[in-house]
């Protein structure tokens, strides 16, 4: 009787867990947003999906508003939700610390930084699959403002 007990809550504890996995939106660990790891898949996956790809400028160990942006926008429920359903997102991480980016992923966002003339941080540049820039929010405001421009790139995408 106790290993059927046992038995029958070890089902219940996978089938609930596979259950509740399944009906997640596409998340990591901490329940953020997926970015993908390189701008040619972000650009394929826009292609595939018909969504702009937001492309996030950040020097993740030493931008003081890249900190504060990263906590209070791409982290809150607000944004999750909408990234998750209209967006693919891609960090061009250029920080100090060069071990904290692999450097072919390095390469490719100084690329990034050069072809959209990025000069400051925090910058948020949205594009076509063509990646063709149809969006583009420096420095940081209160997180509330960039949601209307968010959706304003979505809408008019």
């Amino acid at each position: 009787m106790k290993n059927t007990i046992v038995s029958l809550c070890v089902f219940l504890f996978a089938f609930g867990s596979y259950s509740a996995q399944e009906a997640m939106p596409p998340h990591n660990e901490e329940g953020a947003s997926v970015w993908v790891d390189s701008f040619k898949k972000a650009l394929e996956k826009s292609k595939r999906e018909k969504k702009p790809v937001l492309i996030y400028f950040t020097g993740s160990d030493w931008c003081g508003p890249c900190k504060v942006l990263d906590k209070k926008l791409f982290h809150s429920a607000k944004f999750i939700k909408i990234a998750n359903k209209d967006l693919i997102l891609y960090k061009a991480n250029n920080p100090r610390n060069r071990d904290l980016v692999e450097a072919e992923r390095l390469k490719e966002n100084y690329k990034l930084i050069d072809k959209y003339k990025v000069n400051s941080y925090p910058t948020l540049v949205f594009v076509n699959h063509r990646g063709k820039m149809i969006g583009y929010k420096k420095g940081l405001v209160l997180t509330e403002y960039y949601y209307p421009f968010i959706s304003s790139v979505i809408e008019n995408y």
